[in-house]
């Protein structure tokens, strides 16, 4: 099962934008008050929190027609810098387009990656990229996060808020709970703030998904790329291990 991308117009980002900065100012005003109030909802929780779907079925990467992108297409430079897990010389390249409000996604990393990552990413075999794909404002903010955790903590802000994903994705006010978690990485409150007010950074985190959408026509996360081939749903490491066996012969 996919999430499918719902598109924002320009102009609506860039509303949305404005209203988590105030968000932001809202609750750092709260939290000095004398009499503290509630936080606002988040930068990125301008727009309806998204419920998380019925649980997704396995998919059987053999049914579908295969759909290939070039390669070099796929590693050409884009509004984000790529952070490689594994070896950067492996003659396998999987490419991950995710959100982080996704809940498939979230399910993706709990059960399957940590089985590709030691069976395949942490022997040299395969290089893994995820990038941002936002399907909400607040998914934008997660992303925004951990980038500006910096690139050797990027994965690991990542891993945390997929982990706790309930905690923050699907509240009405998930700006404290978010905090919270960040928190525990490294963050301060004035980390976080500033972080969520920078307005260059959400831009690149939405033209990531913009990129995905025009380029290689993603629409739905998750979806991967192994050297090029498109997969599509919650895979499972026996899909991996179906996809990459002959890849690696």
């Amino acid at each position: 099962m996919l999430i499918r991308v719902r598109t924002l117009s320009r102009a609506r980002a860039a509303g949305l934008a404005v209203l988590a900065l105030a968000s932001i100012a809202l609750s750092a005003e709260a939290q000095t008050a004398a009499t503290p109030t509630p936080p606002e909802t988040p930068a990125a929780a301008a727009s309806p929190t998204p419920a998380p779907p019925a649980a997704a079925p396995t998919p059987d990467a053999s049914l579908a027609t295969p759909i290939v992108v070039p390669t070099e297409e796929l590693m050409a430079a884009g509004p984000l810098p790529d952070i490689v897990q594994g070896s950067p010389a492996a003659s396998v390249t999987i490419i991950e387009y995710a959100s982080m409000t996704c809940p498939h996604c979230a399910a993706f990393h709990e059960a399957g990656w940590p089985d590709l990552k030691a069976k395949y990413v942490d022997t040299g075999k395969v290089k893994f990229i995820l990038r941002e794909f936002p399907l909400d404002p607040l998914a934008t903010a997660g992303f925004m996060l951990a980038r500006c955790a910096g690139p050797d903590k990027r994965n690991a802000v990542i891993d945390q808020l997929f982990a706790q994903q309930n905690a923050w994705a699907f509240v009405d006010k998930p700006i404290e709970p978010l905090l919270e978690i960040v928190k525990t990485m490294g963050f301060t409150q004035a980390d976080f703030e500033t972080c969520l007010k920078n307005q260059e950074l959400y831009d690149q985190v939405n033209a990531s998904r913009d990129h995905a959408a025009d380029q290689f026509n993603v629409d739905a996360t998750p979806t991967f790329f192994i050297n090029g081939r498109k997969l599509s749903g919650e895979l499972t490491i026996a899909d991996f291990d179906k996809a990459l066996e002959p890849l690696l012969k």
